[in-house]
Order: structure tokens, then sequence, then C-alpha cells
């Protein structure tokens, strides 16, 4: 668990960074009108939406509470995997075993 724990506090760190890079540093529609008209930047972008979904699927498999469900989810597609290195970072400070922290609430139904 504290691989877990150190990568995703890594992850948020250089989340954090990396926005506060981009929107200090950038222009959020100008570079990204940039980024949709080459034709790797589409490539990224989806590559990047269907890692949402795959992290977000993971969420809703282990949420048991529609409402932290939803917020997780809308903070995902947001934050992006700021919000997976947070949610990753959460959960394992909250959990002993690997398997506890992937399953979620679903660890003590599938145990018995």
């Amino acid at each position: 668990m504290n691989v877990i724990k150190g990568l995703s506090l890594v992850g948020t760190i250089a989340m954090v960074s990396v926005l506060l890079y981009g929107f200090i540093g950038g222009d959020f529609f100008m570079d990204g009108s940039v980024i949709l008209n080459n034709p790797w930047g589409i490539v990224s972008v989806v590559d990047l939406y269907v890692g949402f979904f795959l992290f977000s699927a993971w969420i809703v498999y282990r949420e048991t509470k529609p409402s932290l469900m939803v917020i997780w989810v809308v903070s995902m597609m947001v934050f992006g995997f700021l919000t997976a290195s947070v949610y990753i970072l959460y959960h394992a400070m909250k959990h002993d075993s690997v398997e506890s922290f992937l399953l979620g609430a679903n660890y003590e139904r599938l145990k018995r």
C-alpha cells in the first residue's frame, strides 16, 4: 500500500504543478485550438477521455453512494487525472490491503 500511496502522492503533486504551469503560462483556448488542429492532438484527447471513462468505471464499481459516484466522475471529467491521483491517495489511506483498496465496498461482499 505504501507504493500506491507514494505514487498517488507524486501524481497529485505533478498534476497540481503542471495545471498551475498551464494556467499561468498558457492560453487554454488558443493552445486548445492548436492541439485540436493536429492529428496527434486529437489522438491525445481521445486517449485521455478513454482513460477518464475507464477510471470512472472503476469509481462507479467501488462506490456505493450514487452522490459520491457523481461527484467523483464529474470531477474526473473536469480535473482529469488530478482527480484520479487524489481519489487513489484518499482511498489508499483508508485501506490496509490492496484487495480492499481495489474493490472498495465490494470487498466485504465478495469475501463471503
